[in-house]
């Protein structure tokens, strides 16, 4: 679904990414575990275009990389930045209708009514500016209005950051919910926890490259890896 070939990415003279392979297929989650500042949330944005790739990013068999950000997002890619980046201004329900790919058109999946199920205070809270919502409630936002464009694949970034344990296993559901409807799912994640509960696979970045892919069992078993590349 999602494949990502020898990609390098740049800020100016900095060389962030350094060759990155990697693969997400329709139906998994896998995570992308690292420390901070080794190029996890840059290789998002690489593949949404918002960091010029320097690599083959090729998605449901056609090469995305070199496409505009808008045009990557409409070929099926949906996007939770670390931000969340809601428009604080608007409403929840305006929010939530800026994801669709046309007005008032929802995906096959995912609806208004699916999305107040799956998260009730959202419903509860339509007419309410986003800026006042809490920190989980906004996260909430982020992702399903991601959602509201029925994408095929979605990256989301550091989902559980600064979040009370209920809203984590919230996310956590959610996340595993977008995998049994088909997508294919990358977790840039902070906390191993949750990584090695709902991950299918696990790559982890260290100084830009990947330096371990393997299952959750496999990382439980490894702990010279667990103590080299992730534990502070």
């Amino acid at each position: 679904m999602l494949k990502i070939q020898d990609l390098n990415a740049f800020y100016g003279k900095s060389h962030v990414l350094r060759g990155v392979n990697m693969t997400v297929e329709r139906g998994e989650v896998v995570s992308l575990l690292g420390r901070n500042g080794v190029g996890r949330s840059t290789l998002c944005k690489a593949v949404m275009g918002l960091v010029a790739p320097v690599g083959h990013v090729e998605f449901d068999g056609k090469t995305i990389s070199g496409m505009a950000p808008h045009d990557i997002a409409h070929a099926g890619i949906g996007y939770v930045p670390e931000d969340r980046a809601i428009f604080p201004g608007l409403s929840v329900l305006q929010n939530l209708e800026l994801g669709m790919k046309k007005k008032g058109q929802t995906g096959e999946k995912w609806t208004l009514e699916k999305v107040y199920e799956w998260f009730p205070r959202l419903k509860e809270r339509e007419h309410t500016p986003a800026e006042v919502l809490s920190g989980g409630e906004q996260q909430m936002l982020s992702m399903f209005r991601a959602l509201m464009g029925d994408p095929q694949c979605i990256l989301v970034d550091e989902p559980t950051e600064g979040l009370a344990p209920k809203v984590v296993a919230d996310v956590a559901a959610i996340l595993q919910q977008m995998a049994k409807d088909g997508l294919a799912v990358l977790l840039v994640e902070q906390k191993l926890s949750i990584a090695l509960d709902i991950a299918d696979r696990i790559y982890i970045m260290g100084e830009g490259e990947i330096v371990f892919e393997g299952t959750p069992e496999d990382l439980r078993n490894n702990p010279e890896i667990r103590k080299e590349w992730l534990e502070v």
